[in-house]
């Protein structure tokens, strides 16, 4: 049989725009090389600091307690691995996860300069391909990068494979306003604001672009708690928080 001399190409969404699957990690390596040095600033402004009270609200949901071995997946600059340090203690364990080689260098940073080393430790990796064995960690979360991820459903499926039966998975990120005056109003400031801000603070209104767009491209609530089980919890429940705007997802291992 004589090949139609057409082959089709894997595709992906990158923001609003259909990329080649193998492109992603590539550009969203780019985007995160470009954001590191002000990620943090930047996020203090476009929440107006409100994304601190909804990583402790993550962690004081999370059930961790002294001696557990947390993971934190795509953990960015650290933020909420120092917070599950203090509450694991020195009988406990943080792994700190993240694929970008800049990213982990700041929240490594992190970690030293709050005093952390001593329960923190850093690791490079895929999140969809997880270099760790199975059934080991107590928790496992990932604030802000689940849809950035190519292939959620696999990294899902990774997190759950190193969870201990009785373990649970935290995944905090962007959703749907549940209200449509507040929906409005957000793709309002998201789209005419961000951007802008982006150009400003970091000299980079398109990987804030990407931003907002990434955000309407990611599972509203029901659609992710459906995605988690999916990928083998055995059950999952989420708080939105500020209307919607963000919610925690929590799903347990049995």
């Amino acid at each position: 049989m004589q090949s139609s001399g057409f082959s089709e190409e894997l595709t992906t969404d990158f923001g609003y725009k259909t990329i080649p699957l193998a492109e992603k990690t590539a550009q969203m390596d780019a985007v995160f090389r470009s954001v590191a040095e002000k990620y943090d600033l930047m996020n203090d402004l476009m929440s107006l600091g409100v994304h601190r009270l909804w990583k402790r609200l993550t962690v004081a949901l999370s059930q961790a307690r002294l001696g557990d071995k947390v993971l934190d997946v795509a953990g960015g600059t650290g933020d909420l691995a120092e917070l599950f340090s203090k509450l694991v203690g020195q009988k406990g364990k943080v792994t700190l996860s993240d694929i970008n080689t800049v990213m982990l260098q700041r929240g490594r940073d992190r970690l030293i300069d709050a005093g952390c080393t001593d329960n923190c430790q850093v690791l490079q990796a895929n999140a969809e391909a997880l270099p760790l064995m199975d059934d080991q960690f107590d928790c496992v979360s990932i604030a802000f990068g689940l849809r950035n991820i190519t292939n959620k459903m696999l990294a899902l499926q990774s997190m759950y494979r190193v969870l201990k039966p009785g373990g649970r998975l935290l995944v905090l990120e962007f959703s749907k306003p549940v209200l449509a005056p507040l929906r409005a109003l957000y793709d309002c400031y998201s789209f005419s604001v961000i951007p802008k801000l982006g150009q400003r603070i970091a000299n980079d209104a398109a990987s804030y672009q990407y931003l907002v767009e990434s955000i309407r491209r990611h599972p509203d609530q029901e659609s992710l708690k459906l995605l988690v089980l999916s990928a083998g919890f055995d059950q999952c429940e989420y708080h939105n928080f500020s209307g919607g705007i963000v919610a925690l997802h929590r799903a347990w291992k049995f």
